[in-house]
């Protein structure tokens, strides 16, 4: 067991410092100086990151045939080569001479690196925690929400005083090796344990969990405190190291107990036997605590799907489509928010970063709550409806975007973070839910590749907007006329996603009956 909690805690660390490119805004304006771009091929450069996830299937392959040690590796040497030989370019002053083409291909690179480690993740996850996969999935995915906010503490603490140039040849140099250092540390840990025992972990996850909330407070507050220039960066980047091995404590306390259940069965019968609390019968199912047999209560019965069959269902499309208009313009606004920040005459790009990551935390950790109530009685929540949930607020806030002020700019950013970094989570549980576990790995990057295709055409949309509200200011749009047509498109998109949403939600009632 203990083996178990210390492959979760080994893919919270990986989950969190995964995001390379959500630090994308924090860079983007210094980015496009260096490197002369227009604000097309700006976002071009956001799109190409979400285009690794094109060839994301192939790290779903690679999960079958290969230990996930080497796959999560390969990923993050990928990320090493994408981000490191754009660092060695600019740190040379030899950026003029790198072709646009070039730094595009190393960004698709850099994206692809993303995929394998969260492929590493979710399926040690769903392998580790059969009976807790909702739980496991998303308390570890909520970490990813916290990327862009470590990446930002890293870089206001090293170079606080350093120009604007050098903060986003910093941020290149932290995605190089920052995920290559931690895969390094977390490879001995992420493996799939054959527990014999099947009972539920409600425990430890309430351990973890509580170390969850308060690790997104603390991330929400000190956002809010550097903002003010109320919280020191030494104090800010120390507190989140701690909070980050913090979960170790659950592991430790497991093998504690094991070790001392182990001496006192040897000591009582001279032989180990089962635990009261988690007794298999003699049909295959389990007897918990109150004498209750659970026969694997939220493990569905999965339907396995591979790819072609799953391609040629309804459900697949209204899914693709309900991501596409969900979480993936979520995204897209994020991947904009420096340009959208610029536009609006602030200099808060990075503490805006920090605060959408810090909300896409707790966004990310919801379904976690959620399922850890739900869990308690015999009926499992529709994981569409919750979708379509969180989609009514991520609507309102791209129309609320249109009052050309800080305060709606930055709850709209705070809604949109939340319900994106929700449905990211969610999405996990919906692919196995409904089109099975066993070919999860492929299927799962199958739907994701939504993400590039909406980055592509949304956000180019939105540059071309940007770009024809610029003509007479010589590239560069101010005020909030820039956005306020993408807002809108934006919005109804939403609105459209949650619809879908609601007849994915009617199709797959039995799944969740």
């Amino acid at each position: 067991m203990a083996l178990q909690w210390l492959s979760l805690v080994g893919t919270i660390w990986l989950q969190a410092i995964s995001a390379t490119n959500s630090n994308f805004p924090a860079y983007s304006s210094q980015l496009k100086l260096l490197l002369s771009l227009t604000q097309l091929q700006l976002n071009n450069l956001a799109f190409a990151s979400d285009a690794g996830k094109l060839f994301g299937f192939v790290s779903g392959i690679a999960a079958v045939y290969l230990p996930l040690w080497i796959v999560l590796l390969i990923g993050s040497a990928l990320g090493f080569v994408g981000y490191g030989v754009q660092y060695l370019f600019l740190i040379t002053n030899k950026a003029s001479s790198l072709s646009y083409t070039f730094v595009f291909l190393l960004t698709v690179l850099a994206g692809n690196s993303i995929c394998w480690i969260n492929t590493v993740c979710y399926v040690i996850a769903i392998q580790n925690f059969p009976f807790d996969r909702q739980l496991a999935v998303g308390l570890s995915t909520s970490y990813q929400g916290l990327s862009a906010k470590i990446y930002s503490d890293v870089v206001d603490l090293v170079f606080d005083s350093s120009s604007s140039i050098q903060r986003a040849r910093s941020y290149l140099l932290l995605n190089c090796i920052l995920p290559l250092v931690v895969c390094l540390i977390a490879s001995p840990l992420v493996r799939v344990i054959k527990s014999p025992r099947s009972r539920r972990l409600s425990g430890g996850f309430l351990v973890i969990f509580m170390i969850t909330i308060f690790t997104g407070t603390y991330a929400v507050i000190t956002s809010l405190g550097s903002r003010k220039g109320l919280c020191p960066t030494s104090v800010i980047f120390i507190g989140m190291c701690v909070f980050l091995v913090a979960p170790l404590v659950v592991p430790l306390m497991e093998k504690l107990r094991e070790k001392m259940e182990n001496k006192c069965l040897i000591r009582s019968y001279g032989k180990r036997v089962c635990d009261e609390s988690s007794m298999e019968n003699e049909n295959g199912g389990v007897v918990n605590e109150d004498g209750v047999k659970d026969e694997g209560l939220f493990v569905c019965d999965d339907e396995e799907m591979g790819v072609k069959v799953m391609m040629k269902t309804l459900n697949f499309w209204l899914y693709f489509f309900v991501y596409m208009f969900g979480a993936t313009v979520g995204m897209v606004y994020l991947n904009n928010l420096g340009q959208i920040v610029e536009s609006r005459g602030s200099s808060k790009t990075s503490s805006l970063v920090s605060l959408a990551s810090s909300f896409g935390f707790f966004g990310r950790i919801f379904p976690c709550l959620l399922d850890y109530h739900i869990s308690r009685v015999k009926y499992k929540v529709s994981r569409p409806a919750l979708i379509a949930l969180m989609m009514v607020p991520m609507t309102a806030s791209f129309f609320l975007l249109l009052n050309n002020n800080n305060i709606s700019l930055h709850i709209s950013t705070a809604t949109i973070g939340i319900c994106t970094g929700a449905i990211t989570s969610i999405s996990v549980s919906t692919t196995a839910e409904l089109f099975g576990t066993k070919n999860f790995g492929v299927n799962h990057n199958i739907v994701v590749s939504n993400i590039p295709i909406g980055s592509l055409l949304f956000g180019n949309m939105a540059a071309l907007l940007y770009h024809n509200e610029a003509l007479n200011d010589n590239g560069n749009c101010m005020g909030s006329k820039c956005y306020q047509t993408s807002f809108i498109i934006w919005g109804i998109l939403c609105f459209i996603g949650t619809f879908l949403a609601l007849v994915l939600h009617s199709r797959s009632k039995k799944t969740y009956t």
